[in-house]
């Protein structure tokens, strides 16, 4: 059973930074994309940044250029987000995302898993 496990969250002034981290376990597939994604209150899920398998060619929603930064250790199946410059906007619960691809019969699966979620608040 693959498991994504989230930890860094808290609570931060604006202006502050943050470290998220995710590792997944239990995956019998290769990991392809690993991305954090983010929720608030009756809104829908909406993608923060993502990586792909070689840790090259991030890529960031707009609201988060220049202030995040996504990487990935496929040694240690993890996904990591760096969070700068943080404003009550930023104020969400932030979930892991990780893709399990294989391939069988010459056709290619991709299965997606999710963390249960870590929650950032950022004050003013």
């Amino acid at each position: 059973q693959v498991r994504l496990m989230e930890s860094g969250g808290g609570l931060v002034q604006a202006g502050g930074s943050l470290r998220l981290s995710c590792v997944i376990s239990g995956s019998k597939y290769t990991i392809n994309a690993m991305g954090w994604y983010r929720q608030t209150p009756g809104n829908q899920r909406e993608l923060v940044a993502v990586i792909n398998t070689s840790g090259g060619s991030p890529d960031y929603a707009d609201f988060v250029k220049g202030r995040f930064t996504i990487t990935r250790d496929n040694a240690n199946n993890s996904v990591h987000l760096e969070m700068y410059r943080l404003n009550p906007e930023d104020t969400a619960v932030y979930f892991c995302n990780a893709e399990e691809y294989y391939s069988e019969h010459g056709r290619h699966y991709g299965i997606p898993h999710w963390g249960k979620g870590t929650l950032v608040t950022v004050s003013l």
